[in-house]
């Protein structure tokens, strides 16, 4: 945090505070904001809600000494621990303004923003009708209940009415003991008053905009690091960057010349060969190309005759017939001749995704356009993507790859005369980086847009803007059910066409007693495996033959119930049952198996998530049953959290799966929940784009070079939260894929050339640039799929014990590299499987695993990082502490502290504040974790906030591979993530630190402008790096309530530099403690007091406590010794370690005194 920037909490004698914000930043549309004040470090949600780059009124710091911060500033620091939390504002009209003032109002007809006054600045919004509309018997009806005096009750009525009225302040604070006791009644107040209010442990909030469950200014308890290296160490780092630094000055230029040599190649992207044909030049040659197309445009209409002229296409032509999108056909093609946009709605089984791009081909093709024509429908899966392309080509009696393909990531079959590609929407949004016109491309057909995918969402925006300039592009949005007015007014009134109803009359039988009775014991909470079980049983037992479709929530529910039918007499038996799995993880290879039929007499059961429920037709499907939920993603934007939990589906959802039955023959589903639950079920599933964090989407609009991310998101269908939209920029700017002006760095750029979310692109770089590859596309390929690692809910203590044996080193991510290669060694000898099954694995996730890992390299090689031989970039790879050090460049700002305490330790993040860790973790069974930082890739909140996966660094690792750096108040005081992590240490290693940082982000920054640059050059800095991430045995230790230095104006003492001795006498006495007791009661505080415990070990530790501090010193063999030893701690922290012999005792005293007196 700069120094511009004033703390929230300050020494001052008022129990109440109040915030500054500058009002013009929170005007009600979504405009880009000015350059964000804290650079590239990390902003907490909270802060972009009240901080400004020009805070005039900011409190400033008191300029007294050292040790004088020390003890009054504590006195004023609260301890953070959120115990309450008030409603938001009550009345309407508040909730309203509120509602626009965080995102936003947004015209969806025209696009356009609206506000009811654009030009009033934020706070104005709180003071509308405040006296009108709440009176004084209104506030104390919200009060009856509490057991204020009236002297109180006025106080606050007229400190929160003083809040609302002053444009210029934000937010109140209150440690009055009587106030957090009343908090309840206090908060009802403000409530009613349009505020918000959170009480966090002994400090009260009350705010005009929403408070977070955890503000990391208010705790007294977050991480301040105290840091030493060993000298011996710290001696051979400086001889590394010392050899470093002076062959860099002698030979200035060689490095000049082999960094910037290509230093061009940073403008380029590379994308998929073979991605899409480009258009064909028709710059010279224009008549003679014409001819060649009209030529091949004629041949295609001959090929197209001939088939329709044939048995099997007479029949085929039959078949498609009696579908009811053909009996639309002619309206369809009318409606797409006479308008630029158009909106088709069709129940599921109509036809419309696999008839509707014939449609328009046979009708170029008949016209002689042919080969004029491109057309491109985009499905949301790949699996969808596929199979349509293979249902299509087959219907017009052709191969894939002649007038029908499809491409998908990394995969693909087209020819010359494609004229229909199938692909998913990532790969058109890819197509777009080099052709923002989409050049050629005479139709776009965007099919199942009810899911409102973020990345359809996104591709609608880019289609609209493209339109105008395009005016010949033809638009066609498909969808089995969706909100058409929504969708018609977004595109000015698009006319709709709808496909009627295809499903046949499913069997309904009536509910039988036992039915009943089961329906009493149904458990909303939980998948009925045992219903599942029983329906299954019952339909092979007695039931017409056909397959079955079971839709489950997700990976593990699916593996759970397929172990548990595998067991079963009959399901479980390969000679009656084909049992299946689909999953969106799986192969393409695999996910293929579930169309294959399978042989007389076996019936085949696939077990799936939602992947299943749209674009796809399994021929064979009689049955479907529906457990009515999926797993899905919400976020708490002011908390920065995300939560992948089960969640009912919607009725749309609902129709979707039932409509997999009955397709091509009579079928029957199976609700697995009441009438009344589906009654409840939501109609539309909610956006995604409003329910996800939206990093990878903000890298891809800047990709496609569309601008400011908030204005262009701002023309969405329905836009996102301004603050969901701005914690996706500061995390852009936190990783160093954008710059201060939110444009794209270096590093930027190759992450857009990179599938994959933007902390796992990060780490592949760094690991191909630092030579340690391997390990790192094994981690990265792991954290794409689902967890390889299986917990059955019978074996779960063998399934830990089992990932243990991985793991040595407190890392998830390591014990997964491990585990990997554990099974690639065992698929040489064809020991795959056994490997899997005696480890706890999932075979899939590995196959996976494996086949990413392929996908990575080569996309890659492609941006040239690496070249052809792989062997080249792992000539580290066997180095596991680099490897740890890459984890954290990339998993940064996933940051958690790990303080120990007698027993065990504590964690705590820097937006969640106290987590805990996921059960399955390498780390949640340890007691001790001999590093103080743990990386984390996801957490997930349930009832508290869980890190699913983590692995531990030391202190070099995170500031050497974190964040940026910023120096603090006095020397050797660093900071990073806003002041959230402090770093206290000898000012001359504080500065070693600072030299490699700067080196080493110099070096990556140049290897990224020309990837062709080598590192031999480099070798002594590399070598320096590598010694301190390896070799930092972490001899530091946590403090808390130490609080930001300031240089002092007082006079300078003796110049001695040396620890507080734990036997020296002093004036006050023959030993530390009495020389602490002297010193804090000269000063006019209270003596210290000491706590005392055994260790397991039999040893002593004593905690000292003065002044609200606590400071815990190191074991020792007798209870007297801890606590001189806990006493000499205390000095030594308050002293810095700078002060001996008699002096310092009236030194500091006189100054504690002085500032008493000054307060």
């Amino acid at each position: 945090m700069p120094p511009s920037y004033s703390p929230h909490f300050l020494p001052f004698s008022s129990q109440f505070l109040t915030h500054t914000i500058k009002p013009s930043l929170f005007s009600p549309t979504m405009k880009d904001r000015p350059p964000s004040l804290y650079g590239a470090v990390y902003v907490p949600p909270h802060h972009r809600l009240i901080s400004s780059p020009n805070n005039q009124n900011a409190t400033k710091n008191s300029s007294a000494p050292a040790i004088l911060s020390k003890l009054r500033d504590h006195q004023n620091t609260p301890i953070l621990n959120a115990k309450g939390t008030a409603s938001p504002p009550s009345l309407p009209h508040l909730q309203q303004q509120q509602q626009q003032q965080q995102q936003g109002t947004y015209n969806n007809n025209n696009g356009s923003k609206s506000s009811n006054n654009q030009n009033a600045q934020y706070n104005s919004a709180y003071c509308l009708g405040i006296s009108e509309n709440v009176s004084d018997r209104q506030l104390d009806l919200s009060l009856q209940s509490g057991t204020f005096d009236e002297a109180n009750i006025e106080e606050w009525k007229q400190k929160l009415a003083m809040l609302l009225h002053d444009d210029g302040k934000q937010e109140l604070v209150s440690r009055e003991k009587k106030d957090r006791r009343d908090f309840e009644q206090i908060a009802a107040l403000a409530s009613r008053m349009g505020l918000y209010s959170h009480l966090y442990s002994k400090v009260a909030v009350f705010s005009k905009v929403p408070l977070p469950n955890y503000r990391f200014d208010l705790d007294d308890k977050r991480p301040q690091r105290e840091m030493s290296l060993n000298f011996g160490l710290l001696k051979r780092v400086n001889a590394y960057l010392g050899e470093y630094l002076s062959k860099k000055s002698r030979n200035k230029e060689s490095f000049s010349d082999n960094c910037f040599s290509r230093s061009s190649s940073n403008s380029s992207i590379v994308t998929e060969e073979g991605l899409f044909e480009q258009p064909e030049p028709l710059a010279s040659g224009t008549a003679v190309m014409e001819k060649i197309l009209l030529r091949r445009s004629s041949l295609l209409r001959d090929q197209q005759q001939a088939w329709q002229e044939s048995l099997e296409g007479r029949e085929m032509l039959e078949f498609r017939q009696n579908l009811p999108a053909y009996k639309e056909k002619d309206t369809i093609l009318i409606a797409i001749l006479q308008n630029q946009v158009v909106i088709i709605s069709g129940e599921t089984g109509c036809g419309k995704t696999t008839q509707i791009p014939q449609f328009i081909l046979e009708s170029e093709i008949d016209s002689a356009r042919g080969a004029f024509c491109s057309i491109i429908c985009t499905q949301p899966r790949r699996i969808s993507a596929i199979s349509v392309s293979e249902r299509v080509a087959s219907e017009r009696g052709e191969k894939l790859g002649e007038s029908v393909g499809y491409k998908v990531r990394l995969e693909g079959i087209k020819g010359r005369d494609t004229r229909l590609l199938f692909c998913t929407t990532g790969i058109l949004l890819r197509r777009l980086l080099v052709d923002r016109n989409l050049k050629g491309v005479t139709h776009v057909i965007v099919d199942e847009i009810h899911e409102r995918g973020m990345n359809e969402d996104f591709l609608l925006i880019v289609l609209k803007d493209l339109l105008p300039r395009r005016p010949e592009l033809k638009l066609i949005l498909m969808s089995a059910t969706l909100d058409a007015e929504l969708f018609s007014s977004y595109f000015d009134g698009a006319p709709l066409i709808h496909i009627p109803d295809a499903l046949r009359a499913a069997d309904f039988k009536d509910f039988s007693r036992q039915t009943q009775e089961s329906l009493s014991c149904w458990n909303p909470d939980c998948i009925g495996f045992n219903l599942i079980e029983y329906l299954l049983s019952y339909i092979c037992e007695n039931e017409r033959p056909g397959a079955v479709l079971v839709f489950m929530t997700g990976w593990d529910d699916i593996s759970s119930l397929k172990d548990k039918l595998q067991a079963h007499p009959i399901l479980g038996d390969p000679s009656r049952v084909l049992l299946l799995t689909c999953h969106g993880s799986m192969a393409s290879s695999e996910q293929k198996l579930i169309f294959e039929e399978p042989e007389d007499g076996v019936r085949k059961i696939v077990l799936t998530t939602n992947i299943a429920e749209t674009s796809i037709t399994i021929n064979d499907v009689v049955f479907v049953l529906d457990c009515g939920k999926a797993k899905e993603t919400s976020y708490d934007a002011l908390n920065n959290t995300p939560c992948l939990l089960p969640s009912w589906v919607s009725k749309v959802s609902t129709q979707q799966r039932r409509g997999r039955a009955g397709r091509v023959q009579p079928g029957e589903c199976h609700h697995l929940y009441p009438r009344c639950v589906y009654d409840a079920f939501t109609e539309y599933q909610l956006p995604e784009i409003l329910r996800t964090p939206l990093q990878s989407l903000c890298l891809q609009i800047k990709s496609l070079k569309l601008g400011s991310i908030s204005e262009f998101l701002s023309r969405a269908l329905q836009s996102p939260k301004l603050l969901a939209v701005q914690n996706a920029i500061e995390y852009l700017k936190v990783i160093g894929a954008l710059d201060e002006n939110e444009n794209l760095t270096v590093l930027g750029r190759y992450l857009t050339m990179l599938p994959m979310e933007p902390k796992l692109g990060k780490m592949l770089i760094l690991g191909a640039i630092l030579n340690c590859l391997d390990p790192v596309l094994t981690i990265v390929a792991g954290l794409s799929v689902r967890d390889p690692f299986l917990t059955p809910l019978d074996k779960k203590d063998l399934a830990e014990a089992a990932k243990l044996q991985f793991s040595h080193d407190h890392s998830d991510h390591l014990a997964l590299v491990r585990a990997y290669e554990g099974w690639k060694e065992a698929e040489k000898d064809l020991a795959g499987y056994d490997y899997c099954w005696k480890n706890f694995l999932s075979a899939q996730s590995m196959k996976a695993i494996d086949s990413l890992r392929e996908e990575f390299l080569s996309l890659l090689k492609d941006t040239g990082l690496i070249d052809s031989y792989a062997t080249s970039c792992n000539g580290w790879s066997y180095d596991q502490h680099l490897s740890r050090a890459v984890i954290c460049y990339g998993l940064y700002p996933g940051i958690c502290s790990v303080v120990h305490n007698e027993k065990s330790f504590s964690l705590k993040t820097m937006e969640d504040g106290p987590v805990l860790l996921y059960s399955n973790s390498v780390n949640a069974r340890e007691s001790r974790i001999p590093y103080p930082w743990l990386v984390f890739n996801e957490k997930i909140k349930v009832n508290s906030v869980f890190l699913r996966d983590s692995t531990a660094v030391s202190d070099s690792v995170l500031l050497l591979f974190g964040g940026s750096i910023s120096r603090g108040d006095v020397d050797g005081h660093l900071k990073m993530l806003g002041g959230y992590l402090e770093f206290f240490m000898q000012p001359a290693i504080a500065e070693k630190y600072l030299s490699l940082r700067r080196e080493f982000d110099e070096l990556i920054q140049n290897k990224l402008l020309n990837p062709q640059m080598v590192l031999h050059l480099h070798h002594e800095l590399i070598s320096a790096i590598r010694l301190l991430v390896s070799e930092d045995q972490c001899d530091g230790r946590f403090v808390f309530g130490r609080p930001d230095l300031k240089p002092s104006n007082m006079p300078v003492a003796p110049p001695q530099r040396s620890l507080i001795s734990r036997t020296e006498s002093g004036p006050g006495g023959d030993n530390s403690k009495s020389r602490l007791q002297t010193l804090v009661t000269r000063a006019g505080y209270a003596a210290p007091t000491y706590k005392t415990s055994q260790l397991e070990n039999n040893q002593f530790q004593a905690t000292v406590e003065f002044n609200g501090m606590q400071i815990i010193g190191q074991p020792c063999n007798n209870k007297k010794s801890a606590e001189k030893d806990a006493a000499a701690e205390a000095l030594q922290w308050l002293m810095s370690g700078t002060w001996t012999g008699h002096e310092y005792i009236n030194y500091t005293s006189m100054f504690l005194k002085k500032s008493k007196r000054d307060n």
